[in-house]
């Protein structure tokens, strides 16, 4: 576990341009989070938010999905580096990959994840990115969000930690909702982490439920 003093060690698996990890960085160097990022991990070479975690010194590993047989063996390389830097908490930031059933077992209630619409709506495979906005705005519903949760083995599943609403306008693009919604994951994931490194986070009955009080 963490050195003591320190608070917890995090890591962050990316696929993108990481504006996410970016806020993560920001909240443990100022030091709203009680803890550090100490590796990030992305299934894509040319991922921006590698260059992010490398400005920072953290280090930044491109694990090729296509040196692996499957993705059994591939979430396996992933855990290996994740144990290797003793990680209490993994955050998927835009990470586009489903891990294997055992890396989610093994890391069980260890994994959060950030999703641009307010679960269990907007949520399941192909649902990311660009592609929950416009199904939002075809919907027709005037409220959207984000959410932070507990990764299980299902797709944008698992229990709720933090949830943000955010009004959806009549001359929204999905550009412009995105970039409203992206305002709310860039606050809550942090505020989510912090709530789950001073341990006031519990699960109960499949829900989260924030201690209140001294711990």
């Amino acid at each position: 576990m963490s050195d003591t003093g320190k608070g917890i060690k995090i890591g962050v698996l990316v696929s993108g341009g990481g504006t996410n990890l970016q806020a993560i960085i920001d909240s443990c160097e100022s030091g709203y989070i009680p803890g550090r990022v100490v590796v990030v991990i992305s299934n894509r070479k040319d991922a921006y938010a590698l260059e992010r975690a490398k400005k920072h010194n953290i280090p930044a590993l491109f694990i090729n999905p296509k040196d692996y047989k499957n993705l059994d063996e591939y979430s396996e390389k992933i855990s290996e580096e994740l144990i290797k830097k003793e990680v209490d908490l993994v955050c998927l930031a835009g990470f586009l990959l489903k891990l294997s059933p055992e890396f989610v077992r093994k890391f069980k209630n260890r994994i959060m994840n950030i999703h641009p619409a307010l679960l269990p709506s907007f949520g399941g495979p192909g649902m990311y990115g660009h592609h929950v906005h416009e199904a939002v705005i075809k919907s027709g519903v005037k409220i959207t969000g984000c959410t932070v949760h507990f990764v299980d083995e299902e797709y944008d599943h698992g229990p709720i930690i933090l949830q943000k609403a955010v009004e959806v306008k009549d001359d929204d693009t999905p550009e412009k909702l995105a970039e409203r919604v992206l305002k709310e994951e860039h606050k809550i994931y942090p505020e989510a982490i912090k709530l789950f490194a001073e341990k006031k986070l519990e699960i109960i009955d499949g829900k989260v439920v924030k201690k209140t009080g001294r711990t």
